[in-house]
């Protein structure tokens, strides 16, 4: 291991096989991933899960009902504060999972495709009505500047060919195309209060884990260059949640929102605070 790649953290898979995971980072750039990071085929297996809800759209137990309430309630504004206020009218949404997102921009007149690597989600994604719905490896044949936006909300940590498909997220812009990606931050006030145990370091399934200049850097070296940042702010609550039952067993619903709310308080004041951040890049 170089001396730029420090090991910082040992997590565990909650979610299905309980197994460790080493969390590295590099000094110079501060970006971090998972080690040893499954391969495709083996990733599989860590997605295998009824808990695992945006694959599945289980409305089962009570964190994957508050899970649906926060998602309803989320899409109107996203769709707001990114398609909507960036004029766009061809959309592909990368990693759509089971469409909720899609249908909704569907369903307001815009020329929409996904990308879905989960058979079973794209499955329920075209019963919603969102026929357009293919595998990622679709993703290199979009033709050049076909596309007005390209929205990933929770899915480039999850992406096996990171450098490949930002450049082709380059390629399918035009040249006034805006790249929307919300991924947590591993400097917010609820990480480092939860440490190992903070639920969104979802280890393997979660192969990167970036903070705002790691995020700004990757996407500079591709061409993009920041001229947004926003913070997600239901996101610190329902991660509290989670964090609380994988530290102690219990959700402990009164500290989960106390976490949540000086997560979001602190966010006021710097945007590195915010539990997860949503970056909006246009082309070079």
């Amino acid at each position: 291991m170089g001396e730029q790649i420090k090991q910082v953290l040992t997590c565990t898979d909650y979610t299905t096989t309980n197994e460790e995971f080493v969390l590295c980072q590099c000094s110079d750039c501060s970006f971090r991933f998972t080690n040893p990071r499954p391969d495709i085929e083996e990733s599989v297996k860590y997605y295998q899960s009824d808990d695992y809800i945006s694959h599945t759209d289980s409305k089962k137990g009570l964190l994957n009902k508050i899970y649906q309430i926060a998602r309803d309630y989320m899409i109107a504004a996203k769709y707001k504060s990114t398609v909507k206020k960036y004029n766009a009218r061809s959309l592909v949404d990368y990693g759509c999972g089971t469409g909720d997102f899609l249908k909704y921009c569907l369903d307001k007149g815009h020329q929409s495709i996904g990308l879905e690597i989960d058979e079973s989600a794209r499955k329920i994604a075209a019963n919603k009505g969102c026929h357009d719905v293919y595998d990622p490896s679709q993703l290199e044949k979009l033709s050049d500047s076909s596309a007005d936006i390209i929205t990933l909300w929770h899915v480039l940590e999850h992406i096996h060919e990171l450098h490949p498909t930002v450049k082709h997220f380059n390629r399918i812009l035009n040249s006034n195309g805006t790249l929307v990606i919300a991924v947590p931050n591993y400097e917010s006030y609820d990480a480092k209060w939860y440490g190992k145990y903070w639920a969104a370091y979802d280890v393997p399934r979660h192969l990167y884990h970036f903070n705002l200049p790691s995020m700004t850097r990757l996407m500079n070296d591709k061409g993009f260059k920041l001229i947004e940042s926003k913070t997600m702010r239901l996101d610190p609550f329902y991660i509290a949640l989670l964090s609380n039952k994988y530290q102690s067993g219990g959700m402990n619903p009164i500290k989960a929102i106390c976490v949540g709310l000086m997560s979001n308080l602190k966010t006021i004041f710097n945007i590195q605070n915010s539990s997860s951040i949503i970056y909006i890049f246009k082309k070079q």
